[in-house]
Order: C-alpha cells, then sequence, then structure tokens
C-alpha cells in the first residue's frame, strides 16, 4: 500500500528502534527508513538483527542493528551510545520490545509476571532513561530549541480487562503511565514529546500467533468494529504521523489503533429481534398500571 505522506519528511532523523528487527518494530523501521530516516535498530537474536538489516539495506535504507536486551541498563546505554556514535544523533527513539504469551492468572508465577513488566515496562523506562542525554534539546548533533520523539507501544488489554492477559495488562498500564508522566516532565523541561500507541489484533506477527492460534475460534465477527485484522502497515502508520511535525502538538498522548476492538461487547439480542422486542416491552410499559402511593389523608 502506498504511504499517504511525503517520502522525506523524516529526512535526516535518526531512530533507535528496541524490537525494531521483527513484526511491528520492523514494519515501523522500514517506514521510517522510506521516509528519510537512518535506523537503528535493538534486539536480542543475531540472526533475526541480521537479517532484518540486510533487508533494510536492500532498500536503500541506512540501517545498522545492535545486540542487546532492554532488561540490562549497560546493554540500553551501549546500544544509545553505539548509535550516535555511527550516526553522529538520535532523534526518536521507538520502544516496541515485548513479552506475551497465553495464561490464567494461577498458573501464572510471580517470575513470569516479572518477567513481562521487566521487558515491557521497565525496559521502556531504562531506554528512555539512557537516551535522554542524547534526546533532549541541545544533546550531542541536536540544536538547543528543540528535543527529539519517543514512542511507546502499548495495548488496549488494560482499558477494560483481558482473559490470560493480567501480566501484559499490568505492564502495558505501567507504559502508559510512564508515557504520560515522561511528556509531562520531559516535554517542560527537555522539549521532548512523548506518545504511545496501541495496536489491535495485528495481522502477520508473532503476538497475533501466539495470542490468536487457529486452534481458538470465536464469534468476535458478529460484533467487533470494523471487524478485521489490522496490519503492521497501520501501526507503522500511526508512528510516522505521531514521528513527524503532523503530530508535533501532540504530547502524553496514547493512539489507539485497534479497529475499534476495545469497544467491543458481544451482542445480547440479534438485530433483527430488536425491532420486535422494542414494540413489546413498550407496549408492555404503556399498560401498566402507574403506582401511584396511597394518599395519607
Amino acid at each position: 500500500m502506498e504511504s499517504p505522506f511525503k517520502s522525506d519528511i523524516l529526512k535526516g532523523k535518526v531512530a533507535l528502534l528496541t524490537g525494531g528487527g521483527s513484526g511491528i518494530g520492523l514494519e515501523i523501521s522500514t517506514q521510517f527508513g522510506k521516509h528519510g530516516a537512518s535506523v537503528a535498530i535493538m534486539g536480542r537474536r543475531k540472526t533475526i538483527l541480521d537479517s532484518a538489516v540486510s533487508y533494510l539495506q536492500s532498500l536503500g535504507i541506512p540501517a545498522i542493528g545492535f545486540e542487546g536486551d532492554v532488561r540490562k541498563q549497560e546493554d540500553a546505554k551501549r546500544v544509545v551510545e553505539l548509535t550516535v556514535k555511527h550516526f553522529g544523533k538520535l532523534d526518536i527513539l521507538v520502544n516496541a520490545a515485548a513479552g506475551n504469551f497465553l495464561v490464567s492468572p494461577e498458573d501464572l508465577s510471580p517470575n513470569g509476571f516479572r518477567t513481562v513488566l521487566d521487558i515491557d515496562s521497565v525496559g521502556t523506562f531504562t531506554m528512555c532513561h539512557e537516551a535522554l542525554y542524547y534526546i533532549k534539546k541541545g544533546g550531542p548533533g541536536r540544536n538547543s530549541t528543540s528535543g527529539g520523539i519517543i514512542l511507546n507501544i502499548s495495548a488496549t488489554l488494560h482499558y477494560t480487562a483481558s482473559w490470560y492477559q493480567i501480566h501484559v495488562a499490568a505492564a502495558k498500564a505501567a507504559v502508559d503511565a510512564v508515557t504520560r508522566n515522561l511528556a509531562l516532565e520531559w516535554g517542560t523541561d527537555y522539549d521532548i514529546r512523548v506518545n504511545g500507541i496501541a495496536p489491535g489484533p495485528i495481522g502477520d506477527t508473532a503476538g497475533m500467533r501466539k495470542l490468536g492460534p487457529e486452534e481458538i475460534s470465536n464469534k468476535s465477527k458478529e460484533y467487533m468494529p470494523l471487524y478485521k485484522l489490522g496490519e503492521k502497515y497501520d501501526i507503522a502508520m500511526a508512528a510516522l504521523y505521531l514521528a513527524s511535525d503532523a503530530g508535533k502538538y501532540i504530547n502524553g498522548t496514547t493512539l489507539i489503533v485497534d479497529g475499534g476492538l476495545w469497544l467491543s461487547r458481544p451482542r445480547h439480542l440479534p438485530k433483527d429481534a430488536v425491532k420486535e422486542l422494542s414494540r413489546t416491552v413498550e407496549k408492555r410499559s404503556r399498560n401498566a398500571p402507574v403506582g401511584v402511593p396511597p394518599s395519607k389523608l
């Protein structure tokens, strides 16, 4: 699908993406590069990193990959510094690294709960913390009047509640809180815009394969607005919007990109039965005696 944005909207920008070697992260990396940015990606698996970098470079995108674990502060610090050393500056940080699996609360160990929080929420803060020196206004390679941009990939699981996702719901709630608080404080002190994106079900991703495997069948199509799986492209376009000057006055917001799924509720009554039932209920209501309390006089 052709992008609605001009191909140079991120010209001259340098972006670092955690989880940028696969899935949604790789699509954001690709679209950032196609729109003018130089891209550094961070991940734990070298084979995936090397493959992603080769793919990005084949498209003519200046790209480099660094092995690292967002749970380790020393890795975060090293990757941020290497990115700046290679490209000269850092303009955009995208925190897309995440962990997930289906599990009921009683079967989830505290260590499993902690692991997801460490990757999603603590890892997000750690990357932001280590990037601050370079992404704030006046940082290396930056001017003294404007800071850079941080995008945190969240979810919608915690807006209500989700079956078998208590660990991720807690982690993403923390990510949203980090987004808002950094937007307030770093927006004020360092002119850094901090926003989030909450994807819905996105096809052809590891997350969808884990959370919506073929073995699970449901009736979501009967009540989900715009029922269809989202595309990685949809999330990348939202990221482009927030990272570009088109979103220059947006700060502290988490943009929901899920086709309205988080608003969904099961239909308690078939649509074709609503009219007849409504007539019956209204008729019964009109014919019912009006309850007037007896006078005490």
